[in-house]
């Protein structure tokens, strides 16, 4: 399995999936079609199917050209969102079973940022849309902080350290700004900030990072470091410091930074 990340619109991140056996793609998150079909016929694959994190406009924007482009497009999301994304015709529940080709996959219902949010898992790679991203996850539009908990912690926390995450959004530079403001003595941390300014510098992308190096960098992975309940404690006393009233309080301040 080859995975393509395509930047889209100013942010965005679209994934062509390929199985090298069968020559059979998906595309995850199409936001913009020619972006997509541009990828297709440069890398001479058949395009199959379209994973949909969310219905999100800036995710799905392209599907409707795609499907008009390749008959017969099966269109995946979580089955909640019937109505919402494009052209659906896959509704799938937590861990229902995908593919690409001969590859095998599933999905993961992981509510939060949106209630029908869903990331798939294929092979190590999982694809995470606008909840979990480079240190830091997707704010609350539909959902609330105990089920992001859930989804970023119990769901996606629940894959192997070196699984590799491809989000939707190049925000990891303003991501790690706010990280240090909660975790200054985080040496991992510090050594991502330069590690990722030398890349944007030099014009790369920051994706995919790996769950391995987001539990030791993404506050809202590190509820249970001291310094981070260290100012918790000391900025909002009446919190009980349970791991997802830190959580809480984590993404409440992020919003407003």
């Amino acid at each position: 399995m080859d995975v393509i990340p395509l930047a889209c619109f100013s942010d965005n991140y679209a994934y062509l999936i390929l199985c090298t056996d069968t020559g059979e793609a998906a595309v995850v998150d199409p936001s913009d079609a020619a972006t997509v079909e541009e990828a297709v016929h440069g890398k001479g694959v058949s395009l199959k199917a379209v994973f949909n994190t969310h219905h999100h406009l800036d995710h799905v924007a392209g599907v409707e050209e795609l499907v008009k482009i390749h008959p017969g497009l099966r269109v995946f999301g979580h089955r909640s969102d019937r109505g919402r994304i494009p052209c659906q015709n896959e509704f799938l529940e937590d861990g229902d079973r995908i593919s690409v080709g001969k590859v095998p996959g599933r999905g993961i219902h992981n509510p939060g940022h949106t209630s029908g949010g869903i990331s798939y898992f294929l092979e190590d790679a999982l694809f995470t849309g606008d909840t979990l991203f480079a240190c830091g996850c997707g704010r609350l539009f539909e959902g609330t902080p105990e089920e992001m908990f859930r989804s970023l912690h119990h769901k996606i926390g629940a894959a192997p350290p070196s699984t590799r995450i491809f989000f939707g959004h190049e925000y990891t530079e303003q991501n790690l700004a706010f990280a240090v403001t909660v975790e200054p003595g985080n040496r991992a941390l510090q050594s991502r900030v330069e590690a990722v300014r030398q890349a944007r510098e030099a014009g790369e992308s920051t994706t995919p990072t790996s769950l391995a190096l987001e539990r030791e960098t993404n506050p809202f992975l590190r509820c249970e470091s001291p310094e981070i309940r260290a100012l918790v404690r000391a900025t909002d006393p009446g919190n009980d410091l349970s791991p997802v009233s830190v959580f809480r309080f984590l993404r409440a301040l992020k919003d407003r930074f």
